[in-house]
């Protein structure tokens, strides 16, 4: 059973949220605080698995009040109750600079009771199931298969590609103690090997996201050389936030993604929320285009749709890289861009808030590199600018 703290300072969010969870398998409310001051002498006595917790409320407010939790509890999870607006998205974020774990946006333009219990339910319960939930005892992960030399792909080219190159590195990394074991790794098949030329970096991500996508963007300098399209799971307004904010704080410039934004080296484009993110060519430039065609794995943006889309036009000289998330969006996508001669990089699980997408890309022997969050960045830059260095002196 996972036992919940509920912190909001509203009388009717907290019977809301108590409500929507009272119905949740395996899920016990075992408390409540009206604010962030209260919550910590709580939480000390009832040790709840997973804490959810308001933005605005007074005495102490949810940020301040996940700064105090960190400096004593480094571990349990924390859910922000945010609202979606640009107020709400600027705070969220800051929560999750302070430390939060996720967040969920408060029900707005519901018709009933009931149906703003489900909203929360529906949002909720599966974030509280992945973060509180009982953790196993871990094994290794499965190394992913060494690979072949690699194809070199000529400045600009978009067509197939011929073996060449220093053979790829393969990697993993154990996952700690208390985290769920690994399933073996299958070797997918490979119409030409990786370790070439590098023209694209697409990441995905979700749960942890932010903080590991701000980890991994303030280490990569603004002459890397190439664009890096963004797929993480966020509403809308939010991912325009986090856009400013990644732009405030990493070398790189950092946008949400509109239709026609030409695809620029030393850029960073994110999926905007609501809107799937997809690439087409017109002459020699490469053009952002967002789509609403529906969700896929209950998402919209989602980063299979993105890594299809990647694979389509950059074959071979793209890269990928699966963050932490729930669920397993990225797999299929990466499946498609590892057919196309991509390599696919996984953050590992121990460095994971979830190791939902990048786990399942792993099990399904995808990964060229399973890496902690701290060394994804080196790891890209170097991968970067080795392959297009090895591509010009040939």
């Amino acid at each position: 059973m996972i036992s919940v703290l509920v912190v909001d300072d509203s009388v009717v969010v907290r019977r809301l949220i108590v409500d929507a969870l009272g119905q949740a398998e395996n899920i016990e409310v075992v408390g409540t605080a009206s604010n962030g001051l209260l919550a910590q002498a709580k939480i000390d006595q009832l040790k709840p698995d997973v804490i959810t917790m308001d933005i605005e409320m007074p005495q102490m407010d949810g940020i301040e009040a996940v700064r105090e939790l960190r400096k004593r509890h480094k571990q349990i999870p924390v859910i922000m109750f945010s609202t979606l607006s640009a107020s709400g998205a600027s705070a969220t974020l800051e929560a999750l600079s302070a430390g939060a774990t996720d967040y969920v946006t408060k029900p707005s333009n519901v018709g009933s009771i009931q149906e703003s219990i489900a909203a929360v339910r529906e949002q909720l319960v599966p974030k509280i199931h992945a973060l509180g939930g009982p953790r196993r005892q871990a094994g290794p992960v499965s190394r992913p298969p060494a690979r072949p030399a690699a194809p070199v792909r000529p400045a600009g080219a978009t067509g197939p590609t011929s073996p060449a190159g220093p053979t790829a590195r393969a990697g993993s990394a154990a996952p700690a103690a208390g985290r769920p074991a690994a399933p073996p790794a299958r070797p997918a098949a490979r119409r030409s090997p990786a370790g070439g030329r590098v023209d694209i970096l697409a990441i995905g991500s979700s749960t942890g996201g932010p903080d590991a996508l701000t980890k991994v963007l303030t280490a990569v300098p603004a002459d890397l050389g190439v664009p890096i399209v963004i797929t993480q799971h966020m509403p809308p307004v939010f991912t325009k936030m986090f856009a400013e904010r990644l732009d405030r704080s990493t070398p790189l410039h950092v946008v949400e993604a509109a239709d026609g934004m030409e695809l620029t080296a030393g850029w960073a484009y994110i999926a905007p929320g609501d809107q799937h993110l997809i690439f087409h060519r017109r002459g020699t430039a490469t053009l952002t285009q967002l789509s609403g065609a529906p969700p896929e794995n209950s998402c919209r943006p989602a980063v299979d749709v993105m890594f299809r889309s990647v694979a389509s036009l950059w074959g071979g000289s793209a890269h990928a890289t699966i963050l932490t998330g729930m669920g397993q969006d990225g797999r299929n996508g990466a499946k498609v861009m590892r057919d196309a001669g991509a390599e696919i990089l996984a953050q590992d699980e121990a460095t994971s808030v979830v190791w939902g997408m990048p786990g399942a890309v792993v099990g399904a022997g995808l990964a060229d590199e399973v890496l902690p969050l701290d060394r994804i960045a080196a790891f890209l830059v170097g991968r970067v600018k080795s392959g297009r260095s090895a591509a010009v002196t040939r």
